[in-house]
């Protein structure tokens, strides 16, 4: 199959999945299971980590920072992490990408009990635990296609989607409570052990996967872009590209600087946080599971207007007083559900339209994009955030987002490809 002849979104091509043989729900729901144990441990690391440089530093500027420490290694080196994943073993790039990550808490572990931890220790951790993402995501996300059958793949998109809402459910109030009963040193040593739980299956199950043949004569950067003339060449994809590209600039500072919304204006703690989170991933496991089961028909549609809609509840979360908090927290969770509503349909089409063998670099691709979206939109928002507050910042970021999305149905390719 060459890049030659793009037609719509898909651009013409079939996904070249393989039947993924016997006993492949099993295969499938073990290797499932312990990433998403593996998940929960780091969501639950992240808000532990969060919490702490809010609560030691109370400084937009900080947050800003852990922000940009978490996201740019991901941007810059999602080329190389997307080729590899096309180039050699995804279950072993996942392997290392997740033992790499565990030591990294291990080394956060012991400077806690040490009592010498500082914050740059903390940025180091998630420098370094960003760069191994830039590996494991591609990877991750590149061998689902060859995991389940073909027409498995929409609903396996809308539980991978339930599960990070999960995920979020039980990260936040996990480490609300592990912070309020023991050190945080003590708290980061849950994410190690869900770590070797998610390795476990990588160790007992093989991966089908279709390599790229490997010509010692040809560079990363040629093979990358093989995976940005796929998008390149079929104008559909290229405008949703571009799309969640832009929605992410500017909505994504709103999920870094969230700790901070709840402190100054709804004046509330690690426990408030914990709920609106855990509503927002309560969100998404509704807007996953309503995917997995009605299996969108219309997907450029159900792109356009689940990432409008959740822009405008996100816009309405901040707009709520501090009397009205339980309110926020409904919109948060809308803003959850519908933001799947948009994101797994779009992540099926790749899956499914994009040869296998190309997948890793083009996910990779969107994290890129994506990555170097986030710390460019952070870099703006946090003067912004100081200069107008950050309540009003996460309105002016929301009503953006949701003009974006709107100016979005007036393209007539994107009208043409639905």
């Amino acid at each position: 199959m060459q890049a030659s002849s793009p037609q719509a979104v898909s651009g013409g091509y079939s996904s070249g999945s393989a039947d993924p043989g016997p006993g492949w729900r099993w295969r499938y729901w073990s290797i499932f299971g312990g990433q998403a144990l593996s998940l929960i441990g780091s969501a639950m690391t992240q808000f532990v980590l969060i919490w702490w440089i809010t609560d030691t530093t109370g400084d937009l500027g900080a947050l800003a920072t852990a922000g940009l420490v978490a996201l740019l290694p991901q941007a810059l080196l999602g080329p190389i992490g997307g080729t590899f994943a096309d180039r050699y073993s995804r279950r072993m790039l996942m392997i290392v990408a997740d033992t790499v990550s565990a030591v990294c808490i291990l080394v956060l572990i012991a400077l806690f009990a040490s009592g010498q931890i500082a914050l740059w220790h903390v940025y180091a951790a998630m420098f370094v635990r960003s760069a191994a993402a830039a590996f494991q995501m591609p990877a991750s996300s590149a061998s689902t296609a060859m995991l389940v059958p073909a027409g498995f793949l929409p609903r396996a998109a809308g539980l991978n989607q339930t599960m990070i809402g999960i995920v979020t459910i039980a990260a936040a109030p996990f480490g609300a409570f592990a912070i309020s009963v023991m050190p945080v040193g003590m708290a980061l040593w849950i994410d190690v052990a869900t770590a070797l739980i998610g390795i476990a299956p990588l160790l007992l199950f093989a991966i089908p996967q279709h390599r790229t043949p490997w010509n010692p004569s040809t560079s990363l950067w040629s093979e990358f872009r093989e995976g940005i003339r796929i998008v390149w060449q079929s104008p559909g994809l290229l405008r949703i590209y571009a799309l969640l590209t832009a929605v992410v600039l500017v909505v994504m500072p709103t999920f870094t600087l969230l700790p901070l919304l709840v402190k100054e204006h709804f004046g509330g703690g690690p426990v408030q946080v914990a709920v609106l989170e855990s509503l927002g991933g309560a969100g998404m496991i509704l807007g996953g599971l309503i995917v997995a089961a009605i299996v969108p028909k219309r997907i450029v549609r159900w792109i356009l207007w689940g990432f409008a809609l959740s822009c405008a509840t996100l816009a309405l979360t901040a707009l709520m007083p501090p009397a009205l908090f339980w309110l926020a927290t409904i919109f948060w969770a809308l803003s959850g559900t519908t933001f799947i509503l948009g994101d797994a349909p779009f992540t099926a089409l790749i899956q499914s339209t994009v040869p296998n063998r190309f997948q890793g670099r083009v996910l990779s691709l969107l994290n890129t994009l994506m990555g170097l979206a986030a710390p460019v939109g952070l870099l703006a928002a946090a003067p912004l955030g100081e200069a107008i507050g950050v309540r009003w910042l996460f309105v002016l970021l929301g009503g953006l987002g949701t003009l974006i999305c709107l100016l979005a149905f007036q393209s007539p390719t994107l009208r043409k490809a639905d």
